[in-house]
């Protein structure tokens, strides 16, 4: 079993910027990659940023691409996604997952709880 403990959303006017954590151990970050996805209501789970354990190479979906950062912090075993530039469709619930692989090959063995993500006025 791998913990994933997830913390950071909230409530965001559009336009404006969050970031979500992602705690886990130091040895997940070692071996395996992260990813992020997000799911809107009445829609379809989406994967939308990745980060490799190896090389921290990272992939972001082109929906998020230039306003989303996937980021990691060893000291405090915990991957950050940061969000500028809000907007209402970007309202969802986030969660983090930990691969199979140490590169982002789309097999996923552990999700977070999820965290709520809301864009209005």
């Amino acid at each position: 079993q791998v913990q994933l403990v997830e913390s950071g959303g909230g409530l965001v006017q559009p336009g404006g910027s969050l970031r979500l954590s992602c705690e886990t151990s130091r040895s997940i970050l070692e071996r395996y990659a992260i990813g992020w996805f997000r799911q809107a209501p009445g829609k379809g789970r989406e994967g939308i940023s990745c980060m490799s354990s190896r090389d921290d190479a990272t992939w972001y979906q082109d929906s998020v691409k230039g306003r989303f950062t996937i980021s990691k912090d060893n000291a405090k075993n915990t991957v950050y996604l940061e969000m500028n530039n809000l907007k209402p469709e970007d309202t969802a619930v986030y969660y983090c997952a930990v691969e199979h692989n140490y590169y982002c090959s789309g097999t996923w063995q552990t999700w977070g709880q999820g965290a709520q993500v809301t864009v209005s006025s």
